[in-house]
C-alpha cells in the first residue's frame, strides 16, 4: 500500500524531510503569489491607495486562509498516522469524514465572515480612503472559502499519504493562472482591487479542482465506497479534537496581527502601503518555515502511528538544524537585498516607502530562527496528536504580539509595530521547546507503554 505514495516511517529524516519540505515551499511562495499578484498589479496599475486597501485586508486573509489552512491539515493528522499505522480501510474513512467536516465549517466560515466584514473593518481602523476598496475586496475573498477549501483539504489529505509534490503542480498552474486573470480584470476591465479578488477565488477553485481529478484517477488507495461515505462519530470526534485547534491556533495568531494592523492604520495609508510591501517579501521568504512545519507534521503523525519513538526525536532535531541553517540565508537576504523588491509594489514615492520596508525587514530577519522553532515544533507537536497543547503557544504569541502593539499604538511608533512579531516568536518558541521535551520525556511514554497498535483502533 505504501508503495505507491511516500513512507515516511523508515530512512534518513533528514533526506526525507528535506525533500519533502522542498516541494511545498516552492508550492506555498506559488500560493503567495496569489495575494502578492493582487498587490502588486493593484499597486502599479491602480495606485498606492488600492495597495493599501488590499494591503490592510491582510490579517483578515491570514485569518481566513490560516483557520482554513490549520484545520483542514489537523483533519487529515489522522489519515497520516493511519498511513503510518498500514490502515487502508482507515485512511478512507479519515478522508470522507474530513469531506463531511470541511464542507459544513466551511459553509460556517463563509456566512459569519460575509456578515461581519464590515463592523471587523471599522473596528481595525481601516482608514477612510481606502475603507470601500478594502471592503469590496476582502468580502469576495469571503464568498470564495469553499474554493480555498477544496484545494487545502485534497493537498493536506495528498500530503499524508506522503505526497507532496502534485499539489505543487497544480498550485504552479493555479498561480500563473492568477496572474493572467489579474491583468484581465484589473487592467482590461478596470475592477480594481475587486478584480484581484475574484481572479483569486477563480484560480483557487481551479487547483482545487485539478486536484481532485488526480486524486479519483490516480489515487488508488482513495477509492471510496457507499460505507466509506456514512458519518461515524468517534471518527468525526478524533478529528476535531486535532483539527479545531489547529484551525484556532492560526486565529490566535491573526487576531494578534489584526492587533498589530489596528496600531498602524492609525499611522495613514503611506505606512500601510510599506507595511504591506515589506510583508509580501517576508511572506515569501518564510514559507519555507510553514512547508518546514507542514512536513513534521505528516512526519510525526506517521511515525506516530508506526509507533516509533526515537525516530520522532531523530525527525525533529534534523528539521531544526535545517531550520537554522536556512533562517541565516533568509536573513542575509532579507536584511540586505530584500528592500529592492519594493519596486514591484509601488511606482509613487518609491523611497520614503523603500525606508519604512528596509526598517521592517531588519526587525524580522533577527529573529528568524525563533520563527523557525515555532512553526516545526507546533505543527510536529500536532502531528503527533496533541491539538489542544499547542494552543497556550498560540496564547502567548497573542499576548506578546497584542502587548507590543498596544505599547506602539500608543506611542504612535512604527517600529514599535515591527517589533510586535518578533516578540510572539520569541515567547511561542521558548514555550514550545519546554512543551517538546515535556511530551518526548514523559508524556509520549506513556502513550506506548502496552500495546503499540494502538493508532488502529480509533476507526
Amino acid at each position: 500500500m505504501k508503495s505507491a505514495q511516500s513512507d515516511m516511517t523508515s530512512g534518513s529524516p533528514m533526506k526525507i524531510i528535506l525533500w519533502f519540505t522542498l516541494p511545498i515551499f516552492i508550492g506555498n511562495v506559488f500560493q503567495q503569489f496569489y495575494n502578492m499578484a493582487d498587490a502588486v498589479i493593484v499597486g502599479k496599475f491602480v495606485g498606492n491607495n488600492a495597495l493599501a486597501a488590499v494591503g490592510s485586508t491582510g490579517t483578515i486573509m491570514f485569518l481566513i486562509n490560516g483557520f482554513v489552512i490549520g484545520m483542514t491539515a489537523g483533519f487529515t493528522v489522522l489519515t497520516a498516522q493511519k498511513f503510518g499505522a498500514g490502515d487502508e480501510r482507515g485512511i478512507r474513512k479519515s478522508v470522507t469524514g474530513a469531506a463531511w467536516l470541511s464542507l459544513i465549517v466551511g459553509l460556517i466560515l463563509t456566512a459569519a465572515f460575509m456578515v461581519f466584514m464590515k463592523p471587523l473593518l471599522t473596528l481595525m481602523n481601516t482608514p477612510a480612503d481606502i475603507f470601500d476598496d478594502a471592503y469590496a475586496y476582502i468580502m469576495i475573498i469571503s464568498g470564495g472559502i469553499l474554493a480555498q477549501m477544496l484545494y487545502n483539504l485534497l493537498a493536506s489529505i495528498l500530503r499524508a499519504l506522503g505526497n507532496s509534490r502534485v499539489p505543487l503542480y497544480f498550485l504552479i498552474l493555479s498561480a500563473v493562472l492568477n496572474i493572467v486573470l489579474d491583468l484581465v480584470f484589473v487592467i482590461v476591465f478596470q475592477m480594481g482591487a475587486a478584480g484581484a479578488a475574484v481572479a483569486t477565488i477563480i484560480s483557487q477553485g481551479v487547483s482545487g479542482l485539478l486536484c481532485l481529478v488526480y486524486i479519483g484517477k490516480k489515487v488508488q488507495l482513495l477509492r471510496m465506497t457507499k460505507e466509506d461515505w456514512k458519518p461515524q462519530t468517534t471518527l468525526l470526534s478524533a478529528q476535531l479534537k486535532v483539527g479545531i485547534p489547529m484551525a484556532l491556533q492560526y486565529s490566535i495568531t491573526a487576531i494578534g496581527t489584526m492587533m498589530v494592523q489596528s496600531s498602524l492604520n492609525i499611522l495613514g495609508s503611506t505606512l500601510v502601503a510599506a507595511y504591506t510591501a515589506a510583508g509580501k517579501i517576508e511572506q515569501v521568504v518564510t514559507q519555507a518555515y510553514i512547508a518546514m512545519g507542514t512536513t513534521m507534521a505528516t512526519y510525526g503523525a506517521q511515525n506516530m502511528g508506526a509507533g516509533d519513538v526515537p525516530r520522532i526525536r531523530q525527525g525533529f532535531k534534523a528539521c531544526t538544524i535545517i531550520g537554522i541553517v536556512y533562517s541565516f540565508i533568509a536573513a542575509a537576504f532579507v536584511m540586505t537585498a530584500g528592500k529592492y523588491m519594493t519596486y514591484l509594489f509601488v511606482s509613487e514615492d518609491v523611497g520614503t516607502i523603500m525606508n519604512s520596508v528596509d526598517i521592517y525587514l531588519k526587525c524580522v530577519g533577527i529573529f528568524f530562527i525563533p520563527l523557525a522553532v515555532v512553526n516545526i515544533y507546533r505543527n510536529g507537536i500536532q502531528g503527533l496528536g496533541y491539538g489542544l497543547l499547542p494552543m497556550t503557544a498560540g496564547i502567548a504569541e497573542l499576548i506578546g504580539r497584542g502587548v507590543v502593539a498596544v505599547i506602539a499604538a500608543g506611542q504612535r511608533s512604527y517600529l514599535g509595530v515591527c517589533l510586535a512579531s518578533p516578540a510572539a516568536w520569541i515567547l511561542a518558541g521558548g514555550l514550545l521547546i519546554v512543551m517538546y521535551y515535556y511530551i518526548m520525556n514523559h508524556d509520549i511514554k506513556k502513550i506506548f507503554r502496552g500495546s503499540a497498535g494502538n493508532m488502529k483502533d480509533v476507526v
